[in-house]
Order: C-alpha cells, then structure tokens, then sequence
C-alpha cells in the first residue's frame, strides 16, 4: 500500500504559538540585562580614577579598594551601617510581633486600630522624616511640649551625635513597623486552631503555647519579614538623609551616604562605587544565607 502525504496549509503552526516561548522569558531576560550592565558598569568604573569634575580616566585597578579598605572613614560607616540595621530590625521584628499577637482578638477595637496603624506606611519615608522634624522641634514640636510635662526641655534628638541614631532608628520603626505587623498578623491568622485548642484544653499557659506552637509554625513568616527589613535597613538612605544628611559631623554616615557623597558631593564616582559594591556584596551574603534558612523552617513547619 502507498500512503501519500500532503501538507495542508490550514495545519502550519501560528506565529505567535512559535513565539511564545520567547515572549514569556523576554521580561525576565530584560530585567536580567537591566541589572546585570549597570552592574558590570560599575565593577569596571570601581576599577578606575573616573571623576565628574575632568574629562577622561585612567585605570587604576584595585586602588580604589585598597584605599577605602585602609581608610578609617569605610570602617565608620560600616559600623553606622551594622548599628542602624541591627537595631532597626530587632526591634520592628519585636514590636511586630507584639503588636500582631495583640490585635488577634476580634472586637471592634481591633479592627479600628488594625486601620490605624498601617497609615505610616502609606507616607513616603522622607515626608515621614520631615512630619517627625515638626514634631521634635525644641520650639513648637508636639513631642518636646510632652516632655516638658515631665520636666526635660530642649532634648536634642538629631542634633547631638549621642541621640542622633536613637532618632533615625525611631523615625525607621514608626514607619515600618506596620509592615511587619501586618506580615507577622497574616501568618498568626493562617495558623490551624485546632493545635492551639487541643493545647487550651490540656491547660497550656499562654507562654507554652507561644513558645511550642506560634512560634514554631511562625518562623516562615518571621524569616521573610526579616529578610525584607534588614535588607532595607542595611542600604537606608533616605531617612537619614532627609534626618541630618549623615550628620551631627559624620554620625550617621553609613555605607550609603558615603558612598553618595564621594560620587557626587565631592565627584569622585570610581572612589565612591567600591562603598557601593562592598554593601551589595554584605547584602547578597547575608539575604542567601537567610533565603536558605527561611526554606529549611519552611519544610519544618510543613512537617517535612
């Protein structure tokens, strides 16, 4: 028997079904390149002498860095850098939770103050900056009038070097804090009840619950709000800049600012990137090892 084949026309695949695949991963791969070249950019301009004030650069290969590496002005911002992060964090992860634990309970005050308390994080961090500026004023501030009631006038907030960091973290948590209410509240609410009723029933106190049951099956969420938070707070820049600019003298000139400063305050972009890079490299170090740690309790809280 012969069998004829013909080709129909009508059976040719559509253009768009061929570029489909291509269409899908073309986001991904502009995003990809959208990183990856001003990425590039910058490791070879660290490498040189490149200033906004002359035309023209010379390389200089790892001067830069030895430089900044032996200087004491680096160091000092990656302590600024460490302190800001650290204690912004713990204490958004505490007051999170805290808060979170507390509006639980469904009665009508919760839910009002549930509507109340995300409100900072609709105001961008610099306009939140400038109300707190109002609000510290030694002259017309409504802080400073509450605290004369308790007898201490003309606190210096941001303008001493020894409560200037104080002010910034405070500033940093009013606003973010909400963000982490609201992600610790989610995964309180997405918990199974039968454990915490079968624990009730047992006569479980309130701390064995929380200690053996919230926290443990909490820890995905926890992580991710740690995760988000102390990346921001480790590259923060437009609190402390609309704050004090990095000031009293260099108090808060973290890693960002300085970096800032030395590209464009003082146009020395190939001096300022290395400041850069190195808080990228801290925070790609730091965010894999949390990624890793977040899918490990995940799998745990899972029961896997």
């Amino acid at each position: 028997m012969n069998v004829h084949y013909t080709h129909d026309k009508h059976n040719k695949v559509p253009f768009w079904t061929k570029a489909r695949p291509y269409l899908i991963i073309a986001p991904s791969l502009l995003l990809t390149i959208g990183i990856l070249v001003p990425f590039a950019t910058a490791i070879f301009y660290s490498l040189t002498n490149y200033s906004f004030a002359r035309q023209g650069y010379e390389f200089v290969a790892l001067r830069n860095w030895q430089n900044i590496l032996g200087s004491s002005v680096f160091w000092h911002s990656v302590k600024v850098t460490a302190q800001y992060g650290l204690l912004t964090t713990g204490l958004q992860m505490c007051i999170g939770l805290g808060v979170a634990l507390l509006l639980m309970r469904e009665n009508r005050y919760t839910k009002i103050l549930r509507i109340l308390l995300i409100f900072p994080l609709m105001i961008a961090p610099v306009i939140a900056t400038l109300i707190w500026q109002l609000m510290l004023n030694n002259s017309v501030g409504i802080v400073e009038k509450f605290l004369n009631l308790f007898g201490v006038y003309n606190f210096p907030w941001a303008s001493s070097p020894d409560t200037a960091l104080m002010t910034a973290v405070m500033i940093d948590c009013w606003v973010y804090i909400p963000f982490v209410m609201l992600l610790m509240l989610a995964g309180l609410q997405s918990l199974p009840k039968s454990p915490f009723e079968s624990a009730k029933i047992d006569g479980g106190s309130a701390w064995f619950t929380f200690r053996t049951l919230t926290l443990p099956m909490l820890k995905p969420f926890i992580f991710i709000a740690l995760i988000f938070r102390l990346m921001a707070a480790l590259q923060e820049y437009a609190i402390i800049f609309a704050l004090t600019k990095g000031g009293p003298g260099n108090t808060l000139m973290n890693l960002s600012l300085t970096g800032y400063n030395t590209g464009f305050a003082f146009m020395k972009l190939g001096e300022a990137l290395p400041y850069l890079l190195f808080l990228w490299a801290v925070i790609y170090f730091i965010s894999s090892k949390l990624v890793k740690a977040w899918l490990k309790v995940q799998k745990q809280a899972a029961g896997n």
